[in-house]
């Protein structure tokens, strides 16, 4: 009997018996859709840090190849408070997707019904801003402000994948029980 014992990461002990061969896979597979969504939640944090970086840049040692600091104000914020925010937004992004990776993100069919709703309307308001920006040359500066606007659309994004993560792997949890 011990001998169809065989330890898996992170404390698991699965057997080895034909029937748990299905379990096994699912293991696998859901660890690989893991890793797959932590890509991505990284990316979307590093595409960000770029665009805080990018702004601390120009608002401090200005660099003649980046866009001047105005293109990247898309709101009427203190760059202060402004700054503040986006290194809030930048450490929670990073603290999901770390632990994310570590395999410490118990997902949550609820939670991931709630960030789905989230992202999807966040989306849609990022993707109108650059629409209405695009064919309404009457419209104000804030739907114009092209960096903010795109960068908007990468918070939803990860949003979306933090909430396909949770909604899917639970599913998938629920399955393997």
């Amino acid at each position: 009997m011990a001998r169809d014992l065989a330890p898996v990461s992170q404390g698991l002990v699965i057997s080895m018996n034909t029937p748990n061969k299905i379990m096994l896979k699912s293991i696998v597979r859901s660890s690989a859709n893991i890793s797959r969504y932590a890509a991505l939640l990284w990316m979307f944090s590093f595409l960000f840090a770029l665009r805080v970086l990018g702004q601390a840049v120009q608002r401090w040692w200005p660099q003649p190849f980046l866009p001047p600091f105005h293109a990247f104000q898309g709101s009427t914020l203190p760059y202060w408070l402004l700054l503040s925010f986006q290194l809030v937004i930048l450490f929670i992004m990073v603290r999901l997707a770390w632990r994310m990776r570590c395999g410490a993100l118990v997902p949550g069919f609820r939670a991931g019904k709630v960030l789905l709703w989230t992202g999807c309307i966040y989306m849609v308001g990022s993707l109108g801003r650059i629409i209405i920006g695009a064919t309404l040359p009457e419209a104000p500066a804030w739907f114009s402000t092209w960096i903010p606007a795109a960068f908007h659309v990468v918070l939803a994004a990860f949003v979306l994948t933090l909430g396909l993560f949770h909604q899917r792997e639970s599913c998938r949890r629920q399955a393997t029980l």
